[in-house]
């Protein structure tokens, strides 16, 4: 067995409070080809799959464009603010 650690790499991420106005996600989330459910969650179709984003998750544009949800405290704990 090796150990690994995660390259550091810049991603965008936007917190989802629930909003189902289409202009207040950001452009990236639109075009992702995402749908939102009765239940108010995100379905999110990821390169693993489909995944489901409830208010207050994370939804994060990775190194390859690709967009998945994350739950706040894997966000929390995985990382920090990059200040410009």
């Amino acid at each position: 067995m090796a150990k690994f650690r995660k390259k550091p790499v810049e991603i965008e991420a936007w917190r989802w409070d629930g909003n189902a106005a289409v202009d207040a996600h950001p452009d990236w989330v639109r075009v992702g080809g995402y749908q939102m459910t009765t239940e108010r969650e995100l379905v999110i179709p990821t390169l693993a799959g489909v995944r489901y984003a409830a208010p207050g998750d994370w939804i994060i544009r990775g190194a390859l464009d690709e967009i998945y949800p994350c739950k706040p405290q894997i966000f929390e704990a995985t990382y920090d603010a990059v200040r410009e």
